[in-house]
């Protein structure tokens, strides 16, 4: 049986980190931020957790 392949769009995504868990970027931080306050922007600012079914997506797409 052939080795699974990494989905190519899920690899460039996510970041796993040591523990297992999966990472990704917070969204409605690429466009349109002037009307955006400071604190909202700070808040997107970094990465957030993947948890529930979106997780085991994740984990099939990355092959983990």
């Amino acid at each position: 049986m052939p080795k699974m392949k990494t989905h190519s769009g899920a690899k460039k995504r996510y970041k796993v980190t040591g523990s297992g868990k999966i990472l990704r970027r917070s969204g409605n931080r690429n466009h349109i931020l002037e009307k955006k306050s400071s604190k909202r922007k700070r808040r997107l600012a970094g990465d957030t957790e993947i948890t529930g079914g979106q997780r085991d997506t994740a984990r099939r797409q990355l092959g983990i």
